[in-house]
C-alpha cells in the first residue's frame, strides 16, 4: 500500500488537497492497524520512517507532512494517557523460595511463581498495546471525519463575513470557497465575480457550480482583475497550503488578485482547513511550486516561436501575509500574525 501510494504521488494521480490529505490519513490508519509493534516508541519510529518516504516522494505536498505529524501527535498523546492510567500487577517473584527454606518444594514453588509472574506481565503488556492500538485507531477515525467535513465547518462562518448586496471576487475553482458562498446564499443575496484562471479555465466550472437564486455570477478574464477591483467589496480565496508566516501557496493568479485588492483597499479573506496549515517558512518561493507543460500557454505547434521563447507555466503563486486580511478555518477567523505566534510557541 505504501509503494502504491508513493507511485500515485510521483505520477501526479492524486489531485486536490483534500484527496491527498484523506489518502494519507487512511494510509497512516492502515499502518497503525496492520503493522507489528509492541509500544508507542516503535510505532512512532515506524510512522516517522514511512512519513519521510512519502515526503521524499513528493516534497512539494506540504499536506503529507501535516497529516503524518498529526498522527504522531495522536500516538504520543494516547501513549502518555495509557502510561498514566496503567497499573503494574503484583508479581510474587521469589515468594515461594523464601517460604520453602531452600528445599526442593520451595524451589519448584519459586519457579512456578516466576513463570506465573512473567505470563501475567506479558498479558498485561499485550492488553496495554491492544488498548493503545484501539484508542489510536479511534482517534484517527475521528480525524478522518474531521477532514471530510472541513468545508462544512468552515461554511458555518459564512454569514459573519458575507453581507447582502456585496460584490465578491473569487479566483479559479475552490470547493471550500464554493461551500462558503453557497452557505451564505441560503440567507443573503450578493454578486460574485469569478476570474477564469487561464490556461486551465477553472473559473468557468466554478461559475456553473455557484448557480443559485441568490447569487449573480459573472466570469471575467484574468487581465480585467485590476479594472474591476474598484467595484469589489471583498475577495475570497482558497489556498493549497498556509505557511507558518501566514503566507499562502495558492492557485496561479492569486497573487495578482490579492495585490489588486490591497491597492483598492478591498478585504482579502482566505478559507482554508486546519490540515492545510504547514509549519514551513517560505525561504524559497520556488520550493513549493510545480511547473506543468506550457503547451496551453504557448502551443508546440508554433515551432519558430517556441525555440525563441522560454515559457513557464507554474501551478501556484506565493501570496505574502501582508496581502491577506483574515484566515477563516473551522475555528473561526484569524489574523496572519496569529499563525506566526502559534508557530513560535510550538
Amino acid at each position: 500500500s505504501i509503494d502504491e501510494f508513493i507511485n500515485k504521488l510521483k505520477r501526479g494521480h492524486l489531485q486536490g488537497s483534500k484527496k491527498i490529505a484523506l489518502e494519507t490519513a487512511n494510509l497512516m490508519r492502515q499502518l497503525v492497524s496492520n503493522s507489528r509493534w509492541d509500544d508507542a516508541t516503535t510505532l512512532t519510529q515506524l510512522l516517522i520512517t514511512v512519513g519521510r518516504r512519502l515526503i521524499k516522494a513528493q516534497p512539494r505536498e506540504l499536506l503529507i507532512m501535516n497529516i503524518v505529524c498529526r498522527v504522531i501527535h495522536i500516538v504520543n498523546e494516547f501513549s502518555a494517557s495509557v502510561s498514566r492510567g496503567s497499573m503494574t500487577p503484583a508479581m510474587g517473584l521469589g515468594v515461594g523460595a523464601g517460604v520453602g527454606g531452600g528445599n526442593g518444594s520451595g524451589a519448584r514453588s519459586g519457579f512456578v511463581d516466576q513463570v506465573a509472574g512473567a505470563l501475567a506481565r506479558q498479558q498485561h503488556e499485550s492488553q496495554g498495546a491492544f488498548r493503545l492500538k484501539q484508542e489510536i485507531i479511534g482517534e484517527i477515525n475521528e480525524y478522518i471525519i474531521e477532514l471530510e467535513s472541513c468545508e462544512e465547518d468552515i461554511a458555518k462562518n459564512a454569514l459573519q463575513h458575507i453581507h447582502s448586496n456585496e460584490v465578491i471576487l473569487i479566483c479559479g475553482r475552490s470547493r471550500t470557497v464554493e461551500e462558503f458562498l453557497l452557505a451564505a446564499a441560503r440567507k443573503r443575496k450578493f454578486h460574485v465575480i469569478v476570474t477564469e484562471c487561464a490556461p486551465a479555465y477553472d473559473g468557468h466550472e466554478q461559475a456553473k457550480a455557484l448557480e443559485s437564486p441568490n447569487i449573480e455570477v459573472v466570469v471575467i478574464p484574468d487581465a480585467a482583475v485590476f479594472a474591476i477591483m474598484a467595484r469589489v467589496n471583498k475577495v475570497i480565496l482558497g489556498t493549497h497550503a498556509v505557511l507558518a508566516n501566514g503566507g499562502l501557496v495558492a492557485v496561479s493568479g492569486a497573487h495578482m488578485v490579492a495585490a489588486a485588492a490591497r491597492h483598492h483597499s478591498a478585504q482579502v479573506v482566505v478559507c482554508a482547513g486546519l490540515y492545510k496549515h504547514a509549519p514551513a517558512f517560505p525561504f524559497d518561493d520556488d520550493r513549493f511550486n510545480t511547473l506543468v507543460s506550457p503547451d496551453a500557454v504557448l502551443p508546440y505547434g508554433d515551432g519558430d516561436l517556441v525555440d525563441a521563447v522560454d515559457a513557464v507555466s507554474p501551478c501556484y503563486d506565493y501570496v505574502p501575509p501582508d496581502l491577506v486580511d483574515i484566515l477563516v478555518d473551522s475555528e473561526g477567523g484569524h489574523l496572519t500574525s496569529y499563525l506566526y505566534t502559534c508557530c513560535r510557541r510550538t
